[in-house]
């Protein structure tokens, strides 16, 4: 983790030296010294890498588009692949629609041509269209557990294309590309669902997840630590709460 408690690159934390030198003063000591340097907000297996990927997700969650093309950058010199980059951006979209997903889209990829990142990059897709709705819900079951079986096809007629969009769209169309695992496509998404507040219950859910394909509840806690200079107070805690109601189910 970074040790440093003032900003690195010029102009001071996000370019405010020159005309908010305080504010970039204390944001770089908080952010950059205190939050990364914090015993109980780190973990073994939150290395740079993987806490860069969990920042570019808070950061598409809460539509802060400056903070995440300044991020972006030095997530790319974290070691994060330009592929890594790209699903999280895609993976983005189920959680919070195109809507808010494509200004992200287009920021990356004038990020990436200025690295000289050729594009498109080779795709990722693994299923096809005859094959993923089934690829779908047999991530869900892996992610979620057994009950998920049959998914696609369950609930009441007139909503149940929206379950099948879930297993065929969401779970087919992203969780199955490579690029990401499902240990780092859930904790993502529970950035994605942290960020954006008003998702408690998916939240508490995409929580038991992660905990079920082994980012355990202090891990998660680490990513939320790190992630609250980018999400503010409230949105931290109540992700917390639900971590914590997720750890109660799976005990239970």
């Amino acid at each position: 983790m970074c040790d440093e408690s003032m900003p690195v690159e010029d102009g001071g934390l996000y370019g405010l030296a020159a005309s908010d030198p305080e504010y970039a003063g204390f944001l770089a000591a908080f952010m950059r010294g205190e939050v990364r340097n914090e015993p109980g907000a780190n973990h073994p297996d939150l290395d740079e890498r993987t806490r860069a990927m969990a920042v570019l997700s808070a950061l598409i969650g809460c539509q802060g588009l400056d903070a995440y093309a300044h991020e972006l950058g030095e997530a790319l010199d974290a070691g994060v692949t330009p592929v890594e980059a790209k699903e999280i951006v895609y993976q983005a979209t189920a959680y919070l629609g195109v809507g808010r997903v494509l200004p992200f889209v287009t920021r990356t990829n004038e990020i990436l041509k200025e690295r000289g990142v050729a594009l498109p990059l080779a795709g990722q897709a693994t299923t096809s269209p005859a094959t993923r709705v089934q690829a779908g819900e047999d991530a869900q079951v892996a992610i979620f557990g057994d009950h998920m079986r049959g998914f696609a096809q369950s609930g009441p007629e007139e909503t149940r294309h929206i379950n099948r969009w879930l297993s065929g769209n969401c779970f087919g169309d992203y969780y199955t590309r490579t690029g990401l695992d499902h240990r780092r496509r859930e904790m993502i998404t529970l950035c994605f669902l942290a960020a954006q507040g008003g998702c408690e219950p998916q939240l508490t859910s995409h929580a038991m997840g992660n905990m079920r394909v082994g980012n355990d509840r202090a891990f998660l806690i680490a990513v939320v630590s790190q992630c609250m200079p980018y999400l503010g107070y409230p949105r931290t805690l109540n992700a917390i709460r639900c971590i914590g109601e997720a750890a109660k189910a799976m005990q239970a």
